[in-house]
This record gives structure tokens, C-alpha cells and sequence, in this order.
């Protein structure tokens, strides 16, 4: 493999490096975990270098990184998918108590993290493919049209698969938004 060259690294620096947060964030939403998310981040920064004499410059990086970061993810959980995992349960059991309750302050955790993590579950509980879009429109800010090129769908496609993944966000977050007073509820208003 040859050697880059320094306007290559140059540019690689300036085009995909600016993107690493959103990747991660991306990834984490994938992933579910700090860790793999990073391992994620980083298998496809390694692509993304080894590749780049494939970007065409000035076009859309941010997009070009989500399709290598997602296919990266995709083989990757195909490849874990087919293997087994060993656990030694006696191990893991005694410490899982205790890790539930080793805040200082267990309420003001909790209180202080309610919202975020709420909502939080309730995208992670989304069905991958509406997940993966309303992270990249909701979360990332990214337009149909970038989606679209990223996920290689079309934008209609996008776009259902965002309405309806909003759907059942709101239908899952309905009742902690009334609880919460975010909003009333439907019984409030219709009297």
C-alpha cells in the first residue's frame, strides 16, 4: 500500500475529522455501549483513511462517513451474531446489586438523569431501521436527502421511517410527558 500524501492527510484532516463526534454519537446509538461505540468510531476511521483516495473532495463527508460507519456496524453484528458468548453468572450476580445502588445520592442521580434517559430508552427501543433515521434527522440534524445517501434508501423511504418512528416515540412517551407536565393530558383537554 502506497503512502498518502501529505495533501491527502491534509485533507482527510479538514473533510473527516470535524465529523467524529457525530459518528460517535451515532455509534453509541448503535451500539448501546461507550465502548464498542468508540471501537465502531475507530474501524471506521480506519476504512475512511484507507479509502479516501475514493471520497470525491467538496462532496458530502458526513455522509459518506455514516455509510461506512453503518455497514461497519451491520457486518460487525452479523459477525457477533453467529458467535456464542460465554458468561460465568456467579461472577457477574453479586456485583449487579450492588452496582444498582452504589450512588451517593441514588434519587438526585436519578432525578438529575430522568429526562435524558427516558427518552433515551425510548429511541434505543425503536426497531433499528426507525432508530437509525430519527438519530440522523433528530439528532444529528442531517437532511432527508443525506440520510437517504447514507442508509442508500430512498428519501420516501427516509421520510416514512422518520414519521413513523416519531410515532412511536410519542406513543411511548405520552404518559411520562402527562406525569412529567410536559403536557396534559387528553382527558384534560377534551373536557
Amino acid at each position: 500500500m502506497a503512502e498518502p500524501s501529505t495533501a491527502s492527510v491534509r485533507s482527510f484532516d479538514d473533510e473527516a475529522l470535524p465529523h467524529l463526534d457525530a459518528l460517535y454519537r451515532v455509534a453509541l446509538r448503535l451500539t448501546g455501549e461507550a465502548a464498542q461505540a468508540e471501537d465502531l468510531v475507530q474501524d471506521t476511521m480506519l476504512k475512511a483513511y484507507r479509502s479516501w483516495r475514493q471520497y470525491r473532495p467538496g462532496t458530502n463527508a458526513k455522509g459518506w462517513l455514516l455509510t461506512i460507519l453503518r455497514n461497519t456496524f451491520i457486518n460487525s453484528y452479523r459477525r457477533r451474531k453467529l458467535e456464542p458468548v460465554a458468561m460465568d453468572l456467579e461472577l457477574i450476580e453479586p456485583h449487579a446489586l450492588y452496582r444498582a445502588v452504589e450512588s451517593a445520592d441514588p434519587e438526585g442521580s436519578f432525578f438529575g438523569r430522568l429526562v435524558d434517559e427516558k427518552v433515551l430508552e425510548a429511541v434505543d427501543a425503536l426497531p433499528p431501521d426507525f432508530r437509525e433515521v430519527l438519530v440522523l434527522s433528530d439528532m444529528e440534524g442531517m437532511r432527508y436527502a443525506e440520510i437517504a445517501e447514507a442508509l442508500q434508501v430512498p428519501v420516501g423511504t427516509v421520510k416514512s421511517r422518520l414519521f413513523r418512528a416519531r410515532r412511536l416515540l410519542q406513543a411511548q412517551l405520552y404518559s411520562y410527558a402527562v406525569e412529567m407536565g410536559y403536557i396534559k393530558s387528553r382527558e384534560d383537554t377534551d373536557g
